[in-house]
Formats: structure tokens, C-alpha cells, sequence
């Protein structure tokens, strides 16, 4: 599989992101790989970088986005925190992935049975990881289906899932709303943002179209808007 170079990236649009990473993890579920040559690759890329896509993942050692979607060296920019959490950091880093570096695609990628997730259904508090945790509290309050408190915590796996998947829907959200770069990017049809949910017994990623922001759903909701004022 060729590598990713300066003019390849050029031709991937942000949908065509998302298919090239569904076909990816269709390879990695079917325990099929792409014929590459990553010592090839890091030659290849040795001065210099045009990965087409940017993901956000957790630091689960059973998520790597390189691997479940069967990805090679200088494909993808990898970023990982534990809940996959969005802070000003990695806000930064989305930028220069996207800005600077010519990513097409940012995706928030959550897993289930997360165990930075189930920390904050039970409020854990342990050293500096309850800060981290604390940025996850939004999801567990907003999540609405269980509101017998008895039910609301790690041990009803429904309600973890549902807080995941909250989750991932937040951070997509405040990726568009938190950088005005990003934004920008978004509007003028350069990068799309999505959320996903990898399954670790299946080992399939659902994308959440409903969560796409892009410059075709930006126009939709304005002409929406426009439509209900007039």
C-alpha cells in the first residue's frame, strides 16, 4: 500500500476520509491487513508528513487506531488521553494536524466498557487523575435514561455505554466550539469532525453520522434556521 504522500492527501476529501477508514476496519475485523512496507513507509516519510486523517482515541492498549483501522506509518495522527477527552492541548494538536499538517478528518473515537468512563459514573477521586475525571461528570449527569441513582453507576454496563457515547458526542461538539481555526476549516469545506464508538469484543467501529460536522450539515442547519424565521 502506497504511502501517504503530499499529493495523495491532496486528493482525500473528508468523506472519503471516513471510507477509507471503514474500509480499514473492515480488514482489521476480517483479520486481513494491506500489503505495506513500513520500513518502506518510514523511509518514505523521513522528511516529512501527510497523514490524511486525525484521531482522537483513549489510552486503552486494545484501541490503537493504527491497527483496528489497519492504517500505516504516516496515515494518521494519533492522539490519546484516558475518556478521550478534549482539553487546550490537544485542541492545539488537532490544529496543527489539521492547519499545518493537512489532515482532512478529525474523529473522536470512544471504546466500550471504558474505564475512564466507568471512574466517573463512580466519581472516583485519585490524585491528578481527578481532574481528568471531572471533565467526564457532564456526560454521567447528562445521561437521562437511569434515574434511580441505585442504577447509575459502573455496574449497569447500559448506563456506562450510554455515558460513552455521550461522550463522544460532547467532545465533537466542543471541538467546533472551542477552536475558531477548526472551525473555519470546517466551514470552508478543508476538514469534517465525527464521533465513533469502537466495540472491543467485535472489534467494529461505529461512526456516528448524526454526530458529523461538516460544511454541508453547517449549510443544512443555517438553511434550516433561515427557513423556520422566514
Amino acid at each position: 500500500m502506497k504511502t501517504c504522500t503530499k499529493e495523495i492527501q491532496a486528493t482525500i476529501t473528508p468523506l472519503k476520509a471516513i471510507e477509507i477508514l471503514k474500509a480499514g476496519n473492515i480488514r482489521f475485523i476480517n483479520n486481513l491487513k494491506a500489503n505495506r512496507n513500513l520500513l518502506q513507509q518510514a523511509n518514505d516519510t523521513r522528511n516529512g508528513q501527510w497523514p490524511f486523517a486525525t484521531i482522537l482515541s483513549c489510552i486503552d492498549s486494545r484501541t490503537s487506531s493504527e491497527l483496528i483501522f489497519d492504517q500505516g506509518l504516516g496515515d494518521i495522527f494519533s492522539i490519546r488521553i484516558a475518556g478521550n477527552i478534549i482539553n487546550t492541548d490537544i485542541l492545539g494538536s488537532m490544529e496543527f494536524a489539521c492547519k499545518v499538517a493537512g489532515s482532512k478528518l478529525l474523529v473522536v473515537l470512544g471504546h466500550t466498557k471504558c474505564g475512564a468512563i466507568k471512574g466517573a459514573c463512580d466519581h472516583v477521586e485519585m490524585g491528578n487523575l481527578s481532574e481528568l475525571l471531572a471533565k467526564l461528570q457532564p456526560a454521567v449527569y447528562e445521561e437521562k435514561k437511569f434515574t434511580d441513582v441505585k442504577l447509575r453507576n459502573s455496574s449497569n454496563a447500559e448506563f456506562v455505554e450510554n455515558v460513552a457515547s455521550i461522550n463522544v458526542y460532547r467532545a465533537v461538539n466542543s471541538i467546533i466550539s472551542r477552536s475558531y481555526i477548526l472551525e473555519q476549516m470546517v466551514e470552508k469545506g478543508e476538514i469534517a469532525i465525527i464521533g465513533a464508538m469502537h466495540n472491543l469484543e467485535t472489534g467494529l467501529v461505529e461512526f456516528y453520522e448524526d454526530s458529523l460536522i461538516s460544511k454541508a450539515s453547517i449549510t443544512n442547519e443555517i438553511q434550516e434556521v433561515v427557513s423556520k424565521s422566514a
